[in-house]
C-alpha cells in the first residue's frame, strides 16, 4: 500500500570554518568552507493531495505562504517532474531564522527528498541537488545529506569526514541578515583557496565573524561567553555561535552555566544528516 503521510527531519548544520575568496559578477560570493550536519532539526510532515494544490499549514509569520522555501521548492518539484500531486505541510519549526544553520535551506532540501518519496517520482539526488540549488546555494548539501567541503557559492561538494564531536550552540536573540553582511563594506574578500587536499584540519577561521560582532554586540557577547570554555565560532553569517566538546556531559555542564544569561542547545555533529538516516530507514 502507497504512503500517504511523511514525517523527516531537516537538520541544522554548521560552516566549521568560512573562506570568502572573491565577489563575482553576479554578486555572488565565491567561497570555500566545510559543511557538517547537527542532530537537531526542524520537523516536516507531508500529507498526499490529489488536486495538486501545495498548503504549508504552519503559518510563518515573517514569511508570506508563497514565498516560503517550503512551498516553493514543492511547487518547483511539480513544475520539473510534471507531477499533478500535491500535499498539506506542516512544519514544527526547532532552528532558529537568521541563525546561519540553515533552517529555510534544510526545510527546502527535506521537502524536496520528502514530496519525491510520497509522489513515488524517483528523480534522484543529483537532480534534486540541481533543482535545489535555485532555491539557495546552501540546499544541495543538504540534498546529498554528506558533510562536505564546499567550493564555488557553495554548490560544489566534496564529501569530508571531520570528527563528530558534542557542540554547544549558543543563539542569540537577534536574526542576522545574509545579505547585509555579504555586501559589508569591511568584509574582506581576499581568502586564498587552499591547496592541500584533503583539506586540513583546523581551518576555523570564518571571514564573516569580524563583520557580524561589530554589527551585532549580542554576536559577540556570545562568543566572549562560549569562549571562555573552547574555541567558540560563528556559523556562516550567524548569528549562531559553536564550539567542541568531546563528550555531552561537558557539552551539557557548559550550557547548564550559561543557560542564564543564554539561550541554546546541545547537539551531536553528524557526517550523515538525520534526513538521510530516516529515508534510509524507511526503505
Amino acid at each position: 500500500m502507497t504512503a500517504t503521510t511523511l514525517t523527516l527531519p531537516a537538520p541544522a548544520k554548521l560552516n566549521l570554518w568560512l573562506h570568502i575568496l572573491g565577489r563575482r559578477a553576479d554578486g555572488y560570493h565565491e567561497l570555500e568552507t566545510v559543511f557538517q550536519f547537527l542532530d537537531h532539526a526542524d520537523e516536516l510532515t507531508f500529507a498526499l493531495r490529489e488536486d495538486g494544490q501545495i498548503r504549508l499549514r504552519t503559518a510563518i509569520e515573517t514569511v508570506p505562504h508563497d514565498s516560503n522555501l517550503i512551498v516553493r521548492a514543492a511547487r518547483k518539484l511539480q513544475q520539473a517532474s510534471g507531477c499533478t500531486l500535491g500535499a498539506d505541510i506542516w512544519l514544527d519549526k526547532r532552528l532558529p531564522m537568521g541563525g546561519g544553520i540553515g533552517g529555510g535551506s534544510s526545510d527546502a532540501a527535506t521537502t524536496l527528498l520528502g514530496l519525491d518519496r510520497l509522489w513515488q517520482l524517483g528523480s534522484g539526488e543529483e537532480q534534486l541537488a540541481e533543482l535545489g540549488l535555485g532555491l539557495g546555494a546552501d540546499v544541495p548539501v543538504f540534498v546529498r545529506g554528506h558533510a562536505a567541503f564546499a567550493q564555488g557559492v557553495g554548490e560544489q561538494l566534496t564529501p569530508v569526514d571531520p570528527e563528530e564531536p558534542w557542540y554547544v550552540v549558543l543563539v542569540p536573540q537577534v536574526s542576522v541578515s545574509t545579505a547585509e553582511i555579504f555586501s559589508h563594506s569591511l568584509l574582506t574578500r581576499d581568502s586564498l583557496p587552499l591547496k592541500m587536499r584533503p583539506v586540513p584540519e583546523g581551518n576555523s577561521r570564518n571571514d564573516c565573524q569580524p563583520v557580524v560582532e561589530q554589527s551585532y554586540p549580542e554576536v559577540r557577547n556570545s562568543l566572549n561567553l562560549l569562549g571562555k570554555f573552547t574555541k567558540a565560532r560563528l556559523t556562516g553569517t550567524g548569528s549562531c555561535v559553536f564550539g567542541a566538546f568531546p563528550s555531552k556531559a561537558e557539552a551539557d555542564k557548559v550550557l547548564a552555566l550559561l543557560s542564564e544569561t543564554q539561550t541554546g542547545f546541545v547537539a551531536k555533529g553528524s557526517n550523515i544528516s538525520m534526513l538521510h538516516r530516516t529515508l534510509q530507514s524507511l526503505l
